[in-house]
């Protein structure tokens, strides 16, 4: 028999990180909770020459959206 695959473990807001809005560094600089990930980004931001694409924002994290297939499956 061949071995089992081992489950990947990963974290939950990297788990949801699928579902949260990308948000620039001036969004970063003006936020109110300003979070670690938020923090480090404008950190890299501040040096000149620098280009970004945005963080995911943890506070703008939402619930994963469920397939209507698996929906629809469980309807009786």
């Amino acid at each position: 028999m061949a071995p089992k695959k081992k489950k990947n473990v990963i974290s939950a807001a990297d788990n949801m990180q699928h579902y949260m809005k990308t948000v620039t560094v001036d969004t970063c600089i003006h936020c109110t909770q300003q979070c670690p990930r938020g923090l480090a980004y404008i950190e890299k931001m501040s040096k000149p020459g620098e280009i970004g694409y945005g963080v995911p924002c943890i506070l703008t994290k939402g619930k994963p959206v469920q397939d209507n297939k698996a929906k629809a499956g469980k309807r009786k």
